[in-house]
């Protein structure tokens, strides 16, 4: 593109952009990874900008959305950063994203679509959430806009989950260390693909108000559980936490 070309569409994209925020005043602003590609540079801390200072104006928070996990032309303390159909491998000091769809082929709805487990969905979830991270769930509609119903069942079922559950999910910190066991997850976009399910031996810590919640992945034949993390001497935790134990079925 042509720099006449290249400012032309940058003005055009400055134009459009700014107008949503004036007369949407959206909570959120969430860019994929268009706003990342070479020339864009220099739009970056003049829209985080505008934006952040409407919501001052507007006297609400905000929150301005980017993928860019390598060329960090935005204050990291700033934005969420997204991560699609990924997660990180440890506790990020900043608030983060996953988004990803409840199905492996697509973002909509397709007649050939595998579905995810409940299962996973859980365990990807709880996973973030120890980390320091949040889930923003992709469910793609039908045309009549219904929702399928292998997406429905699989919705039920972690809904009942975290019904008897959420506590150790709900409005919780990350604790010293996200948890345990012998299943990693890969780092950055597109990288869930190489994840593999998790297993009793993998635990995840959350923390709230005094208590320190520890979430099983997976359930043990002899149904016993061994979190070497809790450990008696162990350097994680001290008398001030009390223990409550959450098991997904």
């Amino acid at each position: 593109m042509t720099p006449y070309r290249l400012k032309k569409f940058l003005n055009q994209w400055w134009n459009r952009t700014t107008d949503i925020i004036d007369n949407y005043e959206p909570d959120l602003l969430w860019f994929d990874f268009g706003l990342d590609k070479p020339g864009f540079e220099i739009m970056h801390k003049k829209i985080l900008a505008y934006y952040y200072n409407k919501g001052e104006e507007w006297n609400k928070g905000v929150v301005f959305q980017d993928k860019n996990m390598k060329n960090k032309s935005f204050p990291e303390d700033l934005i969420v950063l997204d991560i699609e159909r990924g997660r990180m491998d440890g506790i990020y000091k900043y608030p983060w994203q996953t988004d990803t769809s409840i199905g492996k082929i697509s973002w909509g709805y397709v007649s050939n679509e595998e579905y995810k487990t409940s299962n996973y969905l859980l365990d990807e979830l709880i996973d973030i959430v120890s980390k320091n991270g949040c889930l923003l769930l992709n469910i793609g509609p039908k045309a009549d806009g219904t929702i399928p119903t292998e997406a429905k069942k699989i919705l039920n079922e972690m809904g009942t989950w975290l019904s008897l559950n959420g506590e150790a999910v709900y409005d919780t910190r990350p604790w010293t260390i996200f948890g345990e066991g012998p299943t990693k997850v890969d780092t950055g976009h597109h990288s869930e693909k190489n994840n593999k399910e998790s297993g009793p031996e993998d635990f995840r810590f959350t923390t709230k108000d005094g208590i320190l919640y520890a979430t099983a992945l997976g359930w043990p034949k002899d149904g016993k559980f061994n979190i070497k993390s809790l450990a008696k001497n162990n350097p994680n935790t001290s008398k001030k936490n009390s223990i409550c134990r959450i098991h997904k079925r």
